[in-house]
């Protein structure tokens, strides 16, 4: 299996439920590794760059404003096959077809306001990495999974 990294992004609903730390709990325990973090909250231009691909689907307005509605904590996590590890801590992007014990499954509201966003893709990962973060800014440290 390869190590790799993938972005993770913690939506407004789940800022403003206050389960930042249950979250990142979760993703620790499946072996995700934070390497880069920070709290913003996203104008919307930078929501309409990051979610371009989705620009000509009917929910692209709607996304967009509700990711401008509060502050996210946009994140890079590392561990083997991030990618799809994350994909699976987070569950299915609607909560009520999600599997018990995922993210969205205890935490989302909505298919829209799902509390986190995960890359879908290694290549998506680097691109979206490298839109939030220099590669400066992502860490390097030892860490043992508990």
């Amino acid at each position: 299996m390869a190590v790799e990294r993938t972005l993770s992004i913690l939506k407004p609903d789940a800022l403003q439920q206050g389960v930042i730390g249950k979250i990142l709990t979760k993703l620790e325990e499946a072996g995700l590794k934070p390497v880069a973090m920070k709290m913003m909250h996203l104008t919307r231009p930078e929501a309409e760059g990051f979610y371009a691909v989705h620009k000509e689907r009917p929910f692209f307005k709607s996304l967009v404003e509700y990711m401008t509605s509060g502050p996210v904590i946009v994140q890079v996590l590392e561990g083997e096959n991030a990618v799809a590890k994350n994909r699976e801590v987070m569950g299915a992007t609607d909560p009520a077809k999600a599997a018990e014990g995922t993210i969205r499954k205890l935490f989302a509201k909505s298919i829209e306001a799902n509390s986190a966003h995960g890359s879908d893709s290694a290549e998506n990962a680097r691109n979206e990495i490298a839109w939030f973060f220099a590669q400066t800014d992502l860490v390097r440290y030892d860490w043992k999974k508990r």
